[in-house]
């Protein structure tokens, strides 16, 4: 599991006919532009599409501003330099919130993408040696999710009742398995120099990684609710009803077919999805 803007609200357009100034039309008037802050390029068509719907439908125009990391969307939007970003799941917002003084609200959910364990060595997580070495994200969200991962796949057993578990949290490890915390953007890289890696999504799609080639893959049920992707807003705002506007465009008919033409089951569309 690893992206100053100023909304464009524009109040008034002068235009000239004949050499004189034209009225102020109420469609231009209300014309307004809606900055949305993502990580990594993934995703950068989807909303593209998004903002044909919000010009057509709601004469809203969407733009996207590309984050390489996961460290600088929500402060934007939390110093109101940016509109709204989308990029982060539910618990990854919750943990930013803990830290940063609750500033930033989902307003909407997008898609949920299981992460996946890779290997250039293996072929199943049955053939990890004694010794072995997995490369895991190093941010506090996404490495408690590659290694939860990894005890689904049964490589290594996590202490109860920890919510976030790190590297301390591991109760069990039968083969002596070595983790080497990397930057989320990293996993690929480190792909190479390791036996094994936990890769989010959008990155191993950035590298051209097959997500077909995992070896494993995070299952999706009734635990998966805090790794649903949102649409997020500073706090304040979150009623503004171009960012509702927003959020209506993207759940959408459009927007599932979409994802799964381009992502096949890499991002399963999650506004109404029943987990079990």
């Amino acid at each position: 599991m690893n992206k100053g803007l100023k909304i464009g609200a524009v109040l008034a357009v002068s235009a000239f006919a004949a050499g004189t100034i034209a009225p102020v039309t109420a469609n231009a008037a209300s014309k307004k532009t809606v900055t949305v802050g993502i990580v990594g390029t993934s995703d950068k068509k989807l909303w593209d599409q998004i903002n044909k719907t919000t010009q057509k439908k709601y004469n809203l125009t969407v733009k996207t501003k590309v984050f390489t990391d996961y460290n600088q969307p929500n402060k934007a939007v939390a110093d109101g330099s940016l509109d709204l970003n989308a990029f982060q799941h539910v618990d990854f917002l919750s943990n930013w919130n803990k830290s940063n003084g609750n500033k930033v609200k989902a307003i909407g959910k997008t898609f949920i993408t299981p992460i996946r364990l890779y290997s250039k060595k293996y072929k199943d997580v049955k053939d990890f040696k004694k010794g072995d070495t997995i490369a895991v994200p190093n941010d506090a969200t996404n490495e408690g999710r590659a290694l939860t991962l990894l005890q689904s796949a049964g490589l290594i057993k996590l202490k109860s009742g920890v919510s976030a578990p790190t590297l301390k949290d591991i109760k069990t490890n039968k083969l002596n398995l070595n983790f080497k915390e990397v930057a989320a953007d990293q996993g690929p890289s480190a792909l190479k120099s390791t036996d094994g890696a936990v890769i989010n999504t959008n990155y191993a799609q950035e590298a051209k990684l097959k997500l077909s080639s995992a070896i494993y893959v995070e299952p999706v049920n009734k635990d998966s609710k805090q790794w649903i992707n949102v649409i997020a807003a500073r706090k304040s705002d979150a009623n503004k009803k171009a960012y509702k506007e927003v959020v209506k465009a993207y759940q959408s008919k459009q927007t599932k077919q979409y994802l799964k033409d381009t992502w096949g089951k890499a991002e399963i569309p999650a506004w109404d999805i029943k987990l079990k």
